[in-house]
């Protein structure tokens, strides 16, 4: 038999607790055949010397945004800049670059990182000289923009009704600043899609070669198709387009948002079902490209104060956030969809919307069982051990981001309160209580190279150096394990990738130093030197 690939004269950490490390690996028709021994004898088409750098199991985001991070690549980054009139600058500058008509818009925008007040409408028009502008907030869960954009928006100059689930922030006198949060951004979002199927699979490959070049063999998209998430209702179908153009250097998982999901009548037996057309539902596809979890939003943000929250923020007397929809209504369409076959993904950061999450999966696993792909909460910015021991109990996976610790940890702080600050991202509390850890990012709403997450799951440490709950710190083995196994697991993929051993997708990443040795604060660090799915390369090579 001769193989395709074989890797020799590595330091491999294979991710399998029967078989820990090896020197060898081989690959055929895409998948592992086998380290060291079980390939003794075997040639292969192919056979590289890795000069003894270290090997590990491809890397999984378990929870990205892709088409926004392709997008971003391309947009005015904001990220860094200290104050009003750096902002107003950039866009300055930007807008003189641009043709006609196009609008200025930006990423990467943090106002806590400001030094006095915030841009605002007046001075992003005179700045753009009249074009649209429209800043992303960081966390996505905000926009600001100026008064072209809220004109076109027919956002009038007085506002007597706030949206279900959002705001039209205005100043004192009553007129829109500009920032608008959650629901009330779909009025901007509708000016700018549905967007073109090659503008999606272009967004899709400048994301794919970066993802690459991090090492991520597989990305779990976390909302497509509708809602402020979604880019187009023919989003997947773009997906599918980019693959078979091969413009994709990644597997990929697309969460299907709630709001693209409508009710479809069946045999009067079946009930209730929300769902797509034919009864697509969750697990259609390959390990290429796969339909995932129905996402649906139950809150906000904590750095919008939108978060649902059991207790009211600090400083902000009966302010206690909000859930996207009322609750009833909410829970009803997304149990619909379970009774389609759809696995949940709830988006909740506050630890009401976890108690909502909760308690809709419970009563959907106990109606129409446990799926295959886990039922999963996504965030979870504040937890109480309380809700870990019931995520536990009934299997739900939490895709946790302790990097939103590094770039938010002393704005959620001021937030919270330093008690419930405590509560923000477990890891560590995950793992004793028996749960999947996945790793996952968030990408773009902060920074998403696998290595980097790694070291902030293992120093949890805010950017100015703060200590954010040191107990729920974890190993870099424990956050290695969460960003292959982990990932693999929560995704519906355990025992098909995630490690290096026979019979599992040939998904590996070749790096400079292992992050098992390394200080914690040099993982970030480490190069990527090559990375290879189904046992081709994709960056780098040998």
């Amino acid at each position: 038999m001769q193989l395709d690939l074989i890797v020799e004269n590595a330091r491999i950490i294979t991710g399998d607790f029967h078989r820990p490390t090896a020197t060898r690996l081989g690959v055929w028709n895409g998948v592992f055949v086998g380290v060291d021994e079980r390939i003794e004898g075997l040639d292969a088409a192919v056979r590289v010397d890795a000069g003894g750098q270290v090997i590990t199991p491809g890397f999984n985001d378990a929870h990205a945004h892709s088409v926004w991070f392709g997008q971003s690549l391309l947009e005015l980054d904001l990220e860094g800049l200290q104050s009003a009139d750096a902002v107003y600058a950039a866009i300055e500058e930007r807008a003189a670059q641009l043709d006609p008509g196009l609008w200025v818009v930006c990423t990467g925008y943090n106002p806590d990182e400001l030094t006095g007040p915030e841009p605002e409408r007046d001075g992003l028009d005179a700045a753009a000289k009249g074009r649209p502008v429209l800043l992303r907030h960081s966390h996505g869960h905000a926009y600001t923009v100026n008064s072209a954009v809220l004109f076109m928006a027919g956002i009038p100059e007085g506002i007597h009704r706030q949206p279900e689930g959002g705001e039209i922030v205005t100043d004192a006198g009553g007129r829109p600043t500009g920032v608008l949060k959650e629901t009330a951004m779909s009025s901007v979002n509708r000016l700018l899609q549905p967007e073109s199927d090659t503008s999606i699979a272009e967004a899709l490959e400048r994301a794919s070669a970066a993802y690459a070049a991090d090492g991520l063999t597989s990305v779990t998209d976390a909302g497509v198709a509708g809602g402020w998430i979604g880019h187009s209702p023919l989003e997947f179908g773009a997906y599918q387009r980019a693959r078979d153009a091969g413009m994709l250097k990644t597997r990929f998982q697309a969460m299907v948002t709630l709001d693209a999901l409508h009710p479809v009548a069946g045999h009067a037996d079946d009930g209730e079902r929300v769902t797509l057309d034919a009864g697509l539902r969750t697990g259609l596809g390959d390990e290429w490209l796969q339909v995932g979890p129905a996402k649906v939003f139950a809150d906000g943000s904590i750095m919008s104060r939108t978060a649902a929250m059991t207790q009211e923020y600090e400083h902000c007397h009966h302010v206690y956030g909000y859930l996207q929809q009322d609750a009833a209504h909410m829970r009803a369409s997304t149990l619909a969809a379970a009774a389609a076959g759809w696995s949940l993904a709830l988006h909740a950061l506050g630890d009401a919307a976890v108690d909502f999450a909760i308690e809709t999966i419970e009563e959907a696993q106990l109606s129409y069982g446990r799926p295959r792909i886990p039922h999963r909460i996504e965030h979870g910015g504040v937890v109480r051990d309380d809700q870990i021991r019931d995520m536990a109990r009934l299997g739900i996976v939490l895709a946790t981001q302790p990097n939103f610790i590094a770039a938010f940890g002393e704005g959620e702080e001021e937030r919270l309160g330093a008690e419930r600050a405590r509560l923000s991202y477990p890891a560590k509390r995950l793992l004793d209580a028996g749960m999947v850890l996945p790793g996952s990012s968030d990408r773009p709403v902060t920074h998403g190279a696998p290595l980097r997450v790694m070291q902030d799951f293992v120093l949890r440490r805010s950017f100015a150096g703060r200590e954010f709950s040191p107990a729920d710190r974890i190993t870099a083995a424990e956050a290695l394990h969460a960003y292959t196994v982990g990932s693999a697991v929560a995704t519906g993929w355990g025992g098909r990738k995630g490690q290096i051993r026979p019979g599992q997708l040939a998904d590996f990443v070749l790096l400079g130093a292992s992050p098992l040795e390394v200080p914690a604060e040099q993982i970030g660090d480490i190069e990527v030197v090559a990375t290879a799915v189904g046992g081709v390369w994709v960056h780098g090579g040998l």
